[in-house]
């Protein structure tokens, strides 16, 4: 009995050393900067304001591959400042520490730190311009011309792809510039072929099942390759979203 009780003591000491270690860890991460992002002075400033938020401690590190997160020409563009760019990155699976500095660093507490460090009364850095951040955001590798010609072809018949055929579509189908209006149009647009009522008669090639002997399509196919898909995403992403005021209330 005794014994027992003490492999038991035994696993629970075990058990807390183990715990203590998982949370000193999480609150503790390696940060690669390059030497001109540490000389400025801006990391001094910025890294103890979050460390006395958050309880998570940074060691800078020099080489980028035994790091936590980094900051470079990698990752998401965070603020500008000394003729460049900076982005965040943090590797797949990241450290839970790192993941709460890149979140801490993209909200409005952190970048306010960031604009607010000054040398001498004049500001090192500042936010990325929209424009940037929009741009590095998502690349499509469709040909966008390609993609309207399909599109027009194949989602005409219900949908309006192009301006000038507003008035030849199923009204109470929604166009494309209102669905690309929708925060997920994206994810909607890549997976189209599996959302109602599209599976009923639509062909994606080596994506899509044959239809079933019994239940053909019960109008004429639209069929499409992956590449045809890619080409129509990128056709959508360069449309000007259409204004639909208030937020829409969709399925």
């Amino acid at each position: 009995m005794f014994l027992r009780l003490r492999h038991f003591l035994l696993a629970l000491i075990a058990l807390a050393i183990c715990t203590g270690q998982a949370v000193a860890d999480e609150r503790k991460f390696s940060l690669y900067a390059p030497p001109a992002l540490i000389e400025s002075g801006v990391l001094k400033y910025m890294l103890p304001r979050f460390s006395l938020k958050t309880q998570v401690r940074i060691d800078l590190v020099d080489d980028p591959a035994q790091a936590d997160a980094s900051f470079g020409t990698e990752g998401i563009a965070v603020f500008q400042g000394l003729g460049q760019r900076w982005h965040f990155a943090v590797p797949d699976g990241g450290h839970p520490g790192a993941l709460r500095f890149g979140e801490w660093i993209g909200s409005e507490v952190g970048r306010r730190t960031v604009v607010g460090f000054e040398v001498d009364g004049t500001a090192l850095f500042s936010l990325p311009s929209q424009d940037q951040a929009v741009a590095e955001a998502a690349t499509y590798d469709g040909d966008a011309v390609a993609g309207r010609i399909k599109a027009r072809g194949l989602c005409g018949r219900c949908h309006v792809v192009v301006a000038a055929d507003r008035m030849n579509a199923i009204g109470s189908t929604p166009s494309f510039f209102a669905l690309r209006s929708l925060g997920n149009w994206e994810d909607r647009f890549a997976a189209f072929f599996a959302l109602n009522p599209h599976p009923a008669f639509t062909q994606v090639e080596d994506v899509t099942d044959p239809f079933p002997v019994d239940r053909p399509s019960p109008i004429v196919p639209v069929a499409l390759t992956l590449d045809d898909l890619e080409a129509i995403i990128a056709y959508v992403a360069a449309l000007e979203p259409a204004d639909l005021g208030a937020p829409l209330d969709h399925q």
